[in-house]
């Protein structure tokens, strides 16, 4: 055992109360020992003496009095920076344990990328709220670049994210803290009309839809640019986008009517089975590269009972879309559970 781990046992690790600190960060809140005293249920008294044996504890001072009531020292700003992640873990560790005690109960917040909104969300989300129809989620869409995913993750925003990755990573660190957990891959394929004239015909040459009405995403997103490179491979122009457009509901049915050509995920059309198809994936010959539906967590951080649940049941789903994957990226992580 380190000097400094005597230290801190001998000085602070027997003798430093969760209470205390949570009556410190009360005080500050509210601006006073009075206020802080009525919200607690304690006497004022009760409450001095609890930050004054912080202070003694600390050996620093914890409080200040101004004309607009009392205000927190850089001492007592630094250690209540790092007490909210401790309330907040003790929070979670009583909710892990109300979910330990019901398997049935909980809550589940749920971000998703708008790549997938239209395909596989839905599905897996109806298929949770039948097993556990007494868990509570909440679901956003994230509208933002793979970087921007780790704020809402850490500041619990978010539990998990559903979103796709581009493979491989553009950015190399998010691996350092991101628990990346493969779903499927679900690469983009060409589609047009059921209906259309593009829709009964054997093979398709790329080169021949140059000059068709595409609807694509913006130009630098990730689909655009496959959809640019595959061209470009073959010697021929970028077609020419007519409709720019992130929304998959609006693309399907605008190309549905026979008009446009477009690239879609491929488990749209899986979704479909079973339904008059709408669409028809057309037989061209177009370089594909993986594009992974994946579970986002945070590595460092233990994930409830009923986020384990719906991690389990977007596998499920998974699974029953597009059989057992294989040859997937080396993507899982081992996973904390709590």
């Amino acid at each position: 055992m380190t000097a400094v781990t005597m230290e801190w046992e001998s000085r602070f690790g027997r003798r430093l109360r969760v209470r205390d600190l949570y009556i410190l960060s009360t005080v500050v809140k509210s601006g006073s020992m009075g206020k802080a005293a009525r919200t607690l249920g304690m006497s004022q008294p009760a409450v001095s003496e609890a930050v004054a044996n912080l202070e003694h504890l600390l050996g620093v001072r914890l409080l200040d009095r101004s004309p607009r009531g009392i205000e927190p020292t850089i001492y007592a700003a630094a250690i209540l920076k790092r007490t909210m992640t401790v309330f907040d873990e003790l929070k979670q560790g009583v909710r892990d344990i109300q979910g330990l005690a019901d398997p049935t109960t909980g809550e589940v917040s749920i971000g998703y990328s708008s790549m997938i909104a239209a395909t596989v969300v839905p599905k897996i989300i109806e298929r949770f709220s039948e097993k556990y129809p007494r868990v509570v989620m909440h679901v956003d869409l994230v509208q933002a670049p793979t970087a921007k995913y780790l704020p809402g993750l850490r500041d619990r925003t978010f539990d998990l994210i559903l979103a796709r990755l581009p493979m491989p990573l553009a950015e190399d660190h998010l691996e350092d803290e991101l628990d990346i957990d493969f779903l499927f891959d679900d690469p983009l394929v060409v589609v047009a009309g059921a209906h259309s004239r593009w829709a009964r015909r054997r093979t398709v040459d790329l080169k021949e839809l140059v000059e068709e009405p595409w609807i694509l995403s913006p130009p630098k997103t990730w689909s655009y640019e496959r959809v640019a490179q595959a061209f470009k491979a073959r010697g021929l122009p970028v077609p020419a986008t007519r409709l720019v457009t992130y929304s998959m509901d609006l693309r399907a049915k605008l190309v549905a009517s026979g008009r446009f050509v477009t690239v879609i995920p491929k488990s749209v059309l899986q979704l479909d089975r079973g339904r008059p198809p709408a669409l028809k994936m057309l037989p061209v010959d177009m370089p594909t590269q993986p594009w992974p539906v994946t579970i986002l967590t945070l590595k460092s951080r233990t994930v409830s009972p009923a986020v384990e649940r719906f991690i389990s049941c977007a596998h499920e789903v998974a699974k029953l879309l597009v059989g057992k994957p294989a040859g997937h990226p080396p993507l899982r992580r081992r996973r904390n559970v709590a």
